[in-house]
């Protein structure tokens, strides 16, 4: 199961329309509404500063939140679309959705790489060279793995570490289905590089 779900706190907006979205701007707050779940749709602010924190920090649309609204059960969101300023390119307005423990959803869930002592290509210098250190993979939101697990036992220099290598937890597919990519590979180290190519020139 997933490590820590980050919360987002918001407040429950009173009143509707253009009104109260505009006065919750001059209060340095975002308006937003939460949706879904088959419940009614719930009007919320969120704190300016905080939601630009999270919006440069990245991946904020593919991030299962745990939405805390005071006077509110907690709900698991994600976010639908973030509307911004033309000009100012900064945030007005926040949709949420509310996911249902079955629901699918597409999240980068991060790569851990094991079994480094195990490998004869990184014993001798090898250099691993990371290509993707996330993966977004389809998920249920009930069921989000933590992370996927990548064993470097027995690889050589030069051997490539492909999707179809990894064991995906079940339930879980690739978001990308039309190649097999790369995760990660073992380069040799520059020297053996350097020695390679100057027996080559010899040769």
């Amino acid at each position: 199961m997933a490590g820590e779900i980050p919360d987002l706190f918001a407040t429950e907006r009173t009143g509707t329309g253009k009104g109260a979205a505009r006065q919750a701007r001059r209060e340095q707050l975002v308006p937003g509404i939460v949706y879904g779940g088959g419940a009614e749709p719930l009007p919320i602010n969120l704190k300016y500063n905080e939601l630009l924190k999270r919006l440069k920090a990245g991946r904020f649309l593919s991030t299962l939140f745990n939405l805390k609204v005071e006077g509110q059960e907690d709900v698991r969101v994600i976010c639908r679309g973030v509307q911004r300023d033309v000009v100012k390119d900064l945030p007005i307005h926040v949709d949420l959705m509310r996911l249902r423990r079955t629901s699918r959803i597409n999240l980068f869930i991060p790569v851990e790489f094991v079994g480094h002592e195990k490998s004869p290509g990184l014993k001798r210098g090898g250099v691993l060279t990371v290509v993707r250190p996330e993966v977004e993979l389809m998920v249920t939101a009930g069921e989000i793995p933590e992370k996927l697990i990548v064993d470097l036992s027995g690889l050589n220099v030069g051997d490539i570490v492909h999707i179809s290598d990894v064991a995906l937890p079940e339930g879980t597919r690739p978001t990308i289905t039309d190649r097999d990519f790369v995760i990660a590979n073992i380069s040799a180290p520059s020297g053996l590089r350097s020695a390679d190519s100057e027996e080559g020139e010899e040769g």
